[in-house]
């Protein structure tokens, strides 16, 4: 195991190369998740309600219309057209898309192993959001796949987007490694049968 501690940020990353490396997107190579919150708390306000931190920080991985539905079951929240209500959020968020800053050290491990291992990304977001993500931080090149909300059926914590991004990068789960920065996604990770590097928020 090599311990890693870049900018408050300590990755314990095993020593052996593994066949493919899978990659979140928020929170694990985009440091967005304040962003998100802001996009979040502006359109719960909207229809009424309120998301606490600690409850969107749970709710990492999941995929946005997932969160509404948990919100309005579970939470009250009042919003008729689950869908346009998902919309509107991935609108509020892009708004602030020029202010998307990469997590480093993870990003570095992207760059070491560009051209040499075949890398993807796996998540729970809407795939023009991933996408412009990626572009804002100059490394959608860089990746071979990306799984978005759009292709799997089950989000994390079941392990469809881990698979998705294995089966398209032609690597066996079991030799597979994940980057990851919620609970949901290690656990998504560890169901798809892969070992999994933890990325804590920065201190």
């Amino acid at each position: 195991m090599r311990i890693e501690t870049i900018k408050g940020i300590v990755l314990a990353i095993p020593d052996r190369e593994f066949g493919g490396y899978i990659f979140d997107c928020d929170g694990t190579l985009a440091d967005t998740m304040q962003l998100h919150y802001r996009a979040w708390t502006r359109l719960v306000r909207e229809l009424g309600g309120s998301f606490p931190e600690e409850l969107f920080y749970e709710s990492g991985g999941k995929p946005t219309v997932q969160i509404l539905r948990m919100l309005r079951d579970e939470h009250g929240l009042k919003v008729d057209d689950v869908e346009k209500a998902a919309e509107r959020k991935e609108e509020y968020f892009l708004e602030m898309l020029p202010e998307v800053k990469p997590i480093e050290p993870v990003v570095a491990v992207v760059r070491r192993w560009y051209g040499i291992k075949p890398l993807a990304v796996a998540s729970g977001g809407f795939r023009k959001q991933i996408e412009l993500t990626l572009n804002a931080l100059g490394i959608r090149s860089l990746f071979n796949a990306v799984v978005c909300a759009e292709d799997y059926v089950r989000g994390k914590p079941f392990p469809d987007p881990f698979l998705e991004a294995a089966r398209r990068l032609t690597v066996p789960p079991a030799e597979c490694v994940v980057f990851e920065d919620s609970p949901l996604g290690v656990q998504a990770a560890k169901a798809a049968g892969m070992e999994c590097v933890f990325v804590p928020r920065a201190s």
